[in-house]
């Protein structure tokens, strides 16, 4: 359905449905950096695609963007994002060791990935068994970059639908008293179609 007919019943659909998966998210994540990972409560933007790059923190920040594709039962993207210094910091919790300044090299992009292919597939899973549906990620993409270029590939894919973009995007960060002081944006971005099939699993049908 066109986005803008989505009333709001069905956008606080959204947002619990995304919240259950993110829960799942933050779990994984905090296994693998051995902290406690705090979010926020999910939101929902609806806005001209060109206008995306600024919603995610400025087309010019600089940050590390890891893109998935949602294959299976529905189609459309998640986003992971970071912000430079919050990079660096996941690397040094995950490798084990201080870094004077984020490099990007085949070890570090190898893990960046992995934390990527981790929380899309928790939290995938846990919207597929919500759902009903088979949800699986892609193989992930690591760009290093300002936003506008990070989010590019994936603006290019939904341009083929429309000129607006969904958003359900939720923020988590770890715990600043144990230093860790990690931020992230997760965003899942679905395509139509997929919309009509998340909104009919949960009883909130577009018709």
């Amino acid at each position: 359905m066109p986005f803008r007919e989505l009333s709001n019943t069905q956008l606080d659909a959204l947002k619990e449905i995304s919240n259950i998966g993110m829960g799942h998210a933050a779990t994984a994540l905090s296994q693998m950096i051995g902290q406690t990972v705090y979010l926020q409560v999910p939101h929902v933007t609806i806005a001209e695609i060109s206008k995306v790059p600024g919603h995610l923190g400025g087309a010019e920040r600089l940050m590390v963007g890891i893109t998935l594709q949602i294959l299976g039962d529905a189609r459309g993207s998640i986003m992971l994002l970071f912000p430079k210094e919050s990079a660096h910091r996941l690397l040094c919790s995950l490798l084990g060791r201080q870094k004077k300044v984020l490099i990007m090299n085949e070890e570090t992009v190898s893990a960046l990935k992995e934390v990527g292919n981790i929380l899309a597939s928790a939290y995938l899973s846990a919207l597929g068994n919500l759902l009903n549906k088979t949800l699986i990620p892609s193989v992930p993409l690591l760009a290093y970059d300002v936003a506008g270029a990070v989010v590019d590939y994936v603006l290019i894919e939904l341009r083929k639908s429309g000129d607006l973009a969904l958003m359900v995007e939720t923020d988590f960060s770890g715990d600043r008293g144990q230093g860790l002081a990690i931020k992230g944006h997760f965003v899942l971005l679905p395509d139509p179609v997929t919309l009509d099939i998340f909104l009919e699993a949960v009883g909130e049908s577009p018709g």
